[in-house]
């Protein structure tokens, strides 16, 4: 019996250091495009206010987009998730795209202006789709579940081999909150733009108010 549990508490250790360090380096990197994203709006702006006044349109659909992206995300009210589980609206994108790509360059700087916002705009739609693709989650749940029973039958076998004092109780609840804060910090890190440990969305506001300046 001995040799079984600790077999299971062997193979559990294992399973759930390897779920918390793919559940951080995940978080991690969300809150790396999320930074990315900040600063490719701010780059776009930029390059949009060297251009011209001709390219005012296209800031302004610019601040159109990053707003919409912020209640998505970011929504207010946090109890209704429904933004941010719905498909990323293209058209404003497409938008902005078309603007930029309408513009009529009269010189080599507007020229090479319009060339990098245009790479800098399909970036960001590459990144915003990204963040949807990712908003969901990478955690497999059965994989979940069975390490959850690993950990149940283990706390189950170690309460039937140990004697029934206020060390062992005070031991177990240890162990037990132990196991659960690991728990804890893998579903948190799972959603990141919900819950205690959301990404912040301040690289995307500090973009927000850097737009038009």
């Amino acid at each position: 019996m001995k040799l079984v549990m600790g077999l299971v508490a062997t193979i559990a250790a294992l399973v759930l250091s390897l779920l918390i360090a793919s559940a951080h380096s995940s978080y991690d990197r969300r809150e790396s495009e999320v930074q990315e994203l900040g600063v490719h709006i701010v780059q776009l702006d930029q390059v949009l206010a060297h251009y011209g006044p001709e390219a005012d349109d296209s800031r302004a659909q610019l601040r159109r987009i990053v707003e919409a992206q912020l209640l998505r995300f970011w929504p207010k009210d946090v109890g209704d998730p429904a933004a941010m589980l719905a498909p990323p609206d293209r058209g404003l994108g497409d938008k902005l795209y078309d603007k930029v790509a309408g513009l009529a360059p009269k010189s080599d700087a507007q020229r090479s202006a319009q060339d990098r916002a245009l790479q800098l705009v399909t970036t960001m739609r590459d990144t915003r789709r990204l963040l949807y693709e990712q908003a969901g989650g990478a955690l497999s749940w059965p994989f979940f579940v069975v390490l959850v029973f690993w950990l149940v039958a283990l706390f189950v076998g170690f309460g039937l081999l140990a004697p029934r004092n206020a060390t062992v109780v005070t031991a177990f609840t240890v162990g037990a909150l132990t196991v659960a804060g690991a728990i804890f910090l893998i579903l948190e890190m799972n959603r990141p733009y919900s819950g205690l440990m959301q990404i912040s969305s301040a690289p995307i506001r500090n973009a927000l108010a850097e737009i038009g300046r």
